[in-house]
Formats: C-alpha cells, structure tokens, sequence
C-alpha cells in the first residue's frame, strides 16, 4: 500500500468516525448537542481536523442523512422483498418506515427535518436519497391506481407517513392506534 493509499484510508477512517461520533451523540442528547467542539472531544482530534472534513455541522448533519437515507432503503427494501401479497408489501413498508423513524430519532431529524445542505427532488439529489425515494416507489408504484402517477402516489403515501412518524413521536397521536393507522393508510390509499 503507497502512502497516499494509506493516507486517503486514513482520512476515510475519520470521516466515518465523525459521522459516527456525531450520530451517536444526537441520538443521545439531540442535535443540539453536536458541536464541532463536541464532536473534537469525543474523537479526540482538534476541530481543524474537523473542519478539514466538514466545513460545519450542516454538513455532518447531511453525512448523516445520507447515511440513514441507505439504511432506510435497506429497511423498506428487506422488509417488502419478503411479502408476495401487493398489500402485504404496502404495509410492510409503512411499518418498515415508521419503525426506522422510531429508532433513529436523529437520523429521521437529519434526512427530513434539519438542514443538511442536500437537495431534495432535483437532477443534483444525491444517490442515496434518490435510492430511498426509489426504495418506496418500487413498491408503491403497483397500488397507485390507475390514472396515477406512481411517483405522485409514492410523495403521498410518503407524505402520510412522515406525518405518522412526526405527529407520533411529539406525542400527538395515542399510540395504541398505532396499528389501526396503518391499516386505515393501507386500505385508504394503496388501490389493492
């Protein structure tokens, strides 16, 4: 291995240990939390290093966002790919999605809530959240209805769930519905 192999697996290293230390403390204490001086202290480098990987903390925030856009892909994905009923796979998904909601609160914040720099529905949108997107519509794409563009039906029924997952984890809605909210979009919405 060369030096400059050695060096950019290196930086590579602490890049992902920065996105790391970054989630893991959002997800403890909130984003509020993430500072660059924060972040320097729990890695244990000096915030120039930081700043020689992040110009700031809306770029981490996007690092972790993209991060969490593949693994909601994989979620929606593995969840789905083991239904054959279309209304199986629906409600596989919506249960896949809230479930990665419920479970990384900050990495949901940073994908949908929080300004990470990253361009959303545009030529420029970066592939993991393209795959995302994509990761839905795969599935949603055969229950929009006739007449419905998939994608339209596929920013709707994501819609619907975002909401689910935001007014449910503020505490809004009773969550021994839970269930019953899922169905209710299920039946409603996906034309199965």
């Amino acid at each position: 291995m060369s030096v400059q192999e050695r060096k950019q697996r290196e930086r590579a290293e602490r890049e992902r240990l920065i996105v790391a230390t970054a989630r893991e403390l959002a997800e403890q204490q909130g984003w509020d939390a993430v500072t660059t001086r924060q972040l320097a202290e729990r890695i244990e480098y000096s915030q120039p290093v930081l700043y020689s990987h992040f110009r700031g903390k809306r770029e981490i925030i996007g690092a972790v966002a993209l991060e969490g856009a593949t693994e909601m892909a994989a979620a929606v994905r593995a969840a789905t790919s083991a239904e054959d009923d279309p209304r199986a796979r629906v409600t596989a998904l919506a249960r896949a999605y809230l479930d990665f909601a419920e479970r990384n609160p900050a990495v949901y914040d940073a994908l949908f809530q929080l300004d990470g720099g990253l361009a959303y529905a545009r030529e420029d949108t970066p592939e993991p959240l393209k795959d995302a997107f994509a990761a839905l519509l795969e599935c949603l794409a055969e229950v929009a209805g006739d007449g419905i563009a998939p994608g339209l039906f596929t920013e709707m029924f994501w819609a619907a769930l975002h909401g689910l997952a935001t007014l449910t984890r503020t505490g809004r809605l009773l969550p021994e519905d839970a269930e019953p909210r899922v169905e209710l979009l299920v039946d409603r919405l996906a034309m199965v």
